[in-house]
């Protein structure tokens, strides 16, 4: 270990850098931050390191910077000359900030650039509510002092805190709660401490467009409760030891019935897990999450819905369409092609109306009962319309052309994959020799 790291108390305290430019600036905002003074310099002088807890310097001429580095080390002060290690006593890391918690990546100057991407590395694995744990560990640092004197005992206790259900709720920032569980875990209850369910939506499929947020829950989950939707690639994200448990629906054809589904996350909580119900998409856009968020909520497990990027985006974006143009379209609509009793159970005069984007999911096999709802209120069947298959993975196909044209041509050309159907004038706007007629060609 070529420099030890250490933190140092700034507040209150006088900070100099030297140079009037952008870097100089940069390297001035963290210290202020961190309730520091700053005296700013463009020419060294000796009297300036009066008083002052550290240096930088950056921006300046060079026998400026080496007079305040000789002259800095010569007392004893902390000083930092940006990109000239040789004139440094110490170095400015890269720094992740969750206040009250603080983590500083270094190269000893040999490589700033990697101490950056460390950082963003570190950054996206690591929940922002990180700082809100932190104080509430601070808030009950005596209480579990008292109640546990044995050090080894508190932090067995602290582990499994930290960790769990007290951990989730104060990611999620719903303190009042994470504190009343904290305070019941250090009350020493014999009962097992209730869990918490992430319904987290997995997008289109590519694993690559998960959030951070799902990234890290799966990271951090006990079991998974998937659909058929979630690739294998989504689920190879969660932790090694975590249950995986399938739950997939296809239409007609349910694994398990919905209500199976949500006394399963129920049950799951309340033998103390962390669960991660897994929706392909998002979990409120035709996902059924607020029926599972309600019984959730009446049994009185805590959860959190974190979305997920959805069909219509996905696909769009896949197929070079703007879901929304000035010139063509000032509103969308998702509406799902599941039939109610046999039926479509749409408004089709409301959905017929033009200056509008139409996404119906889950609407290939009732394609030609949506075309002659929608012709029979007015829309002309010469409107542009798409089909997007598997939307958002490497295996994404469209087949363009007009609402007419795509329902007699999908029957020959769907692979059975999911698809997303798009009705206006925004699929004509897409055309675009980049994007849309490449992507059409399939």
């Amino acid at each position: 270990m070529r420099h030890f790291p250490a933190f140092l108390e700034l507040s209150g305290r006088i900070a100099l850098v030297l140079g009037s430019g952008e870097v100089a600036e940069r390297k001035a905002e963290p210290l202020r931050r961190a309730g520091a003074a700053i005296r700013h310099a463009a020419l060294f002088a000796p009297e300036l390191l009066d008083g002052i807890a550290l240096a930088i310097g950056a921006d300046a001429p060079e026998a400026e910077l080496r007079a305040l580095s000789t002259a800095a080390q010569a007392r004893g002060i902390p000083v930092n000359i940006v990109d000239r290690p040789e004139l440094c006593s110490f170095i400015m890391p890269a720094i992740v900030d969750r206040d009250p918690v603080t983590i500083a990546i270094a190269t000893g100057g040999a490589a700033p650039v990697l101490a950056r991407m460390l950082r963003q590395r570190v950054e996206a694995v690591l929940p922002p509510g990180l700082g809100r744990l932190a104080a509430l560990a601070h808030r009950f640092k005596d209480a579990v002092r008292r109640a546990l004197p044995d050090l080894a005992a508190r932090r067995r206790f602290l582990d499994r805190v930290l960790a769990g259900p007290v951990a989730d709720l104060a990611h999620a920032g719903r303190m009042r709660e994470a504190e009343a569980a904290f305070g019941r875990a250090l009350a020493g209850s014999d009962a097992t401490p209730p869990g918490m369910v992430h319904l987290v939506g997995a997008g289109p499929g590519a694993a690559d467009l998960l959030t951070l947020r799902a990234l890290r829950l799966l990271g951090e989950a006990d079991v998974i409760v998937h659909d058929r939707l979630v690739p294998e690639a989504v689920l190879d994200m969660a932790r090694r030891d975590a249950e995986r448990i399938f739950v997939g629906k296809a239409r007609a054809n349910h694994c398990l019935p919905q209500e199976e589904i949500n006394a399963l996350l129920v049950r799951l909580a309340r033998q103390g897990r962390r669960v991660v119900r897994l929706k392909g998409g998002d979990p409120f856009v035709f996902g059924r999450g607020g029926e599972e968020a309600a019984a959730l909520a009446e049994a009185g497990i805590a959860h959190e819905v974190v979305p997920g990027i959805t069909a219509a985006l996905a696909c769009a974006a896949d197929a070079g369409i703007p879901l929304t143009h000035r010139d063509a379209s000032r509103a969308v609509t998702f509406v799902t092609g599941h039939t109610r009793e046999g039926r479509l159970d749409l408004d089709f005069a409301a959905l017929a109306r033009t200056g509008h984007t139409l996404a119906v999911y889950m609407g290939l096999t009732t394609l030609p009962a949506l075309e002659e709802g929608l012709v029979a209120a007015g829309l002309d069947p010469s409107t542009p319309a798409a089909i997007i298959e598997r939307g958002g993975t490497p295996g994404m196909r469209s087949l363009c052309g007009t609402l007419g044209s795509i329902v007699a041509e999908a029957p020959a050309w769907s692979s059975g994959g999911p698809a997303l159907v798009l009705v206006g004038e925004v699929v004509a706007m897409g055309r675009t020799p980049h994007a849309f007629s490449a992507a059409c060609a399939t």
